[in-house]
Parts: structure tokens; sequence; C-alpha cells
């Protein structure tokens, strides 16, 4: 089986040794390299890299409309396309090049936490399962026939990251077995239930904006969930202060925002429906993270003290 795999970033790394183990991986297709670092010199990304050094070809588009994709992809004769974290929308005529169409590896258990940040959302948003799944690609935004599904525990400690480095290898063993049934025409196809689906939107830095009106367990969530980025933050006096460890209490609080407590156990803020987030480690801007205690012996804080604005 001839496969093309279109994916960018060190999350479909498991994924491209998969295809080149159980297909013929004909080629690789990226994101074009971007500028990294303080030099901002282009930097090629994970996929180039991996394929470059295993002598497989290379394709960069800027474009991919207008027939540029299909173009593309057409030279490489594929059987099938397999698309992971790519970072482009597929338009319909590239969808139709390949002679099974284009499988989409989705970290997620589709149709919940359709788009970008799947991971990232569902330890936000407090879940205690997620999973991979493959799907049949159309014009729709993560819309397409479910092919294969596989299911995991999210730790009570997770965040965005480590998710993200538990489903790479799991959606490589859901890839495998999704191709050998495809092969053998055996890999079932299943409509997504549309009245079940939920958005997982491309994240901001202002989704890291922590809103004290939320539980503590709420922003907790979300801390982890956007770690490493945009990671949770607020304003001390003004100043950028990011939070890099917390922990949810279950009650003492007062005002939104309003420090309750700030001292060697940490800063204690207020959050919605009476409870307490308890800051253990922060960074002011310009500054290394530290113990709270640390920011605050540069940094005084009292109990009635404001934080977010």
């Amino acid at each position: 089986m001839r496969i093309v795999f279109l994916g960018t970033p060190e999350f479909t790394l498991p994924l491209l040794e998969t295809c080149a183990r159980v297909g013929e991986l004909a080629a690789v297709v990226a994101q074009p390299d971007r500028p990294a670092g303080r030099s901002a010199t282009p930097q090629p990304p994970a996929s180039k890299r991996w394929a470059l050094e295993r002598g497989i070809p290379v394709e960069q588009p800027d474009k991919v409309k207008n027939g540029r994709l299909a173009a593309l992809l057409a030279r490489y004769s594929p059987d099938v396309a397999v698309v992971a974290a790519y970072g482009r929308i597929l338009p319909a005529d590239a969808l139709a090049t390949p002679r099974y169409g284009c499988l989409n590896v989705h970290a997620s258990l589709l149709p919940e936490l359709r788009g970008a940040a799947p991971a990232q959302w569902a330890v936000a948003r407090g879940y205690t399962r997620t999973g991979v799944t493959i799907l049949q690609m159309d014009e729709g935004l993560d819309t397409g026939d479910i092919r294969l599904q596989r299911e995991c525990a999210i730790a009570p400690d997770e965040t965005g990251e480590s998710l993200l480095r538990k489903l790479s290898p799991l959606g490589a063993q859901a890839l495998e077995e999704a191709l050998r049934l495809l092969e053998r025409g055996e890999l079932p196809r299943t409509p997504q239930d549309h009245s079940r689906a939920t958005l997982a939107p491309l994240l901001t830095r202002e989704d890291g904006r922590a809103d004290f009106t939320r539980t503590a367990q709420e922003l907790d969530q979300r801390r982890r969930g956007f770690t490493p980025w945009p990671g949770a933050w607020t304003t001390a006096g003004g100043e950028v202060l990011k939070i890099h460890a917390a922990r949810p209490l279950e009650s003492g609080g007062r005002a939104p925002g309003e420090v309750v407590a700030a001292g060697a156990e940490g800063i204690d803020v207020s959050c919605g429906s009476g409870t307490v987030w308890r800051l253990l480690q922060v960074q002011p801007a310009g500054k290394t993270a530290m113990s709270t205690s640390a920011y605050l012996a540069g940094h005084p804080l009292r109990k009635g003290d404001r934080l977010g604005g």
C-alpha cells in the first residue's frame, strides 16, 4: 500500500514510523520551515527532519488550493493519504486524489472535541477519558465518518503536553490496525452523531488568562490543559504573572481575585463558588519561574489585595 503522509509536529513521529512499517511511505508533506529562536532562523518541522534522515521525499507547499495539493499528491500515486496535525484544511480535490481517500488521526473520541486542540481542551474541561479517532476525511471540520477509535484515561495531574505524548503512540497503534484492515477491505465506517459534537478551537493567549469567577478546580484544569502554551497567567501590580504550579482548595474564598492569604504555603486567591486557588510556583515578567515564597520576598502581597486587574 502506497502512503503519503501529511503532518508537521513531533506528535506525528510515531505515526510516520507506523506508515513506513505497514506500507510504502512514498512522501511526507509538511508545513514550510518556520523561524525559531532568538535568531529567527527558519527551522525544519519534526516530520521533515524524520523523513530526510530516512531518504523519504519531502514536500512543503505554500498553498494547497486550486489543484496544487491534488496535483502534488497525484505525482506519488498514493493508495491512501494519512493526515495528522498538518495545520492546513485539505480541499475536496486533494481529499479525492488517493485511491482510498484520506485518513485523519485525531486526538479525541469524535464527535467530541472537533478542532485544532482536542487534547488541551480535554484536560481543560475536566475530562477523565479521551482517545484517538481514525476518520475518513471530508470537507468539514473533523466531520467525516469514524473508521476506528481507541480510548485512554486522563490522569488527575495530566497536562495538555503529557496527554499528547500519551495519545501519539496510541494513535500509531490505532493507525496500524486501521491501515491493515483498510488493505483487506475490512475497515468499518460509521457516520458521526453530529448532535453530540463539541469544539476544541485553536488556543489563543487569552485562553490562559485566569478568570477568577471560575472555580479553583476549573482554573487548575485550564492551567494543566494549557501547559506549555498559553499556560495560565494573571496580573499583579499591573505586571503579567505566569502560574506554573497551583492547587485548588474547596473553601475559604471571598470576592473573585482577592488574595485571602499570602505566605510560606503559597498565595491563596479567592475564586468562584467560594473556592480558593493556592498558587505554588509563579513567574513574573522578565524572570524565571520561582516559588511563591521567593516571589513574595520581592513582591509583597497582603490579604485583601487583588490579582487580575
